[in-house]
């Protein structure tokens, strides 16, 4: 698997943890970092990783606003949590980090969904990346 591949999918993790116990994603973060250098069987955080947290927190309320302004019947409390999640990175990175290709940031998205959501869930996660994808010059503030 690709380091970038990995770092998406634990980005993803951190997120989606971070969702379950409602903390923030830089301290799951912290607690992955700490359990990793005393723990082997911890993976540990990649630097890009720990970009993609930093990224995602810094921006979070404007991406959880674009989420929710362009998901098409999905209220931000009403999606299943992975979604959420998955979503929630990917937006960072298609519309924040200017290093990678927006196809690339849609296809780990649905990557990461195939693998951890259900079967409904990747249609409606390249839906709403390609309508953020489409407006992407006018959505950051």
């Amino acid at each position: 698997m690709a380091a970038r591949n990995k770092a998406r999918k634990r980005a993803f993790q951190i997120i989606f943890e971070a969702d379950q116990r409602d903390s923030t994603p830089t301290a799951v973060m912290r607690d992955w970092i700490r359990h990793a250098g005393t723990d082997e069987r911890q993976p540990p955080v990649s630097e890009y990783t720990m970009q993609l947290i930093e990224g995602y927190s810094e921006n979070a309320e404007r991406i959880d606003e674009l989420i929710s302004t362009y998901s098409v019947g999905w209220t931000l409390d009403r999606m299943p949590v992975v979604d959420r999640c998955i979503l929630r990175l990917a937006a960072y990175e298609l519309i924040w980090s200017e290093e990678v290709p927006e196809a690339v940031v849609i296809d780990e998205a649905l990557d990461i969904a195939r693998e951890f959501s259900t079967d409904e869930s990747p249609p409606f996660i390249n839906g709403l990346l390609g309508r953020l994808k489409d407006l992407k010059p006018t959505l950051r503030r």
